[in-house]
């Protein structure tokens, strides 16, 4: 059961705020789309993500703002996730030297067990949204 809280919860994250069926014209002609995003059983790093741990399962879902210029501290999640970013421009790096560079509209499948950091590269704040699939009493983040 808990190999699919990740992959529902994205599906229904995608399609809640619709209201007919993906391809379906609405009373105004209007068609719905629906965009895949991400889909992946890797992280942007090339790192295969772990398995769901045993648990109630628990879903969080966080928007994120940071300034321009700032760089969070070193940290890593227990739990996979995905984010969003809907503004600016982020750069993740993990301690070995990888490096993404995100901008708005860019998704990212974001490492598991990896020490990383952000820093907002760009000139206005960055605005990501993300969501962690973990469980009960589990950390999403753990700072070093």
């Amino acid at each position: 059961m808990n190999k699919i809280v990740l992959p529902l919860a994205v599906t229904l994250l995608s399609v809640a705020a619709i209201s007919t069926p993906a391809g379906a014209s609405d009373k105004y002609g209007q068609t719905t789309t629906v965009e895949t995003l991400a889909k992946s059983s890797t992280s942007w790093d090339g790192a295969t993500l772990p398995a769901y741990p045993a648990g109630q399962p628990e879903v969080t879902l966080l928007r994120i703002t940071i300034p321009a210029g700032q760089k969070l501290p070193v940290h890593t999640h227990p739990v996979i996730n995905v984010g969003l970013l809907l503004k600016g421009e982020l750069t993740v790096q993990t301690e070995d030297g990888k490096t993404l560079v995100l901008r708005a509209g860019d998704p990212i499948v974001e490492t598991v067990n990896t020490w990383h950091h952000g820093q907002n590269t760009g000139t206005e704040p960055a605005v990501i949204v993300v969501f962690y699939a973990g469980t009960q009493g589990q950390p999403i983040t753990q700072a070093r």
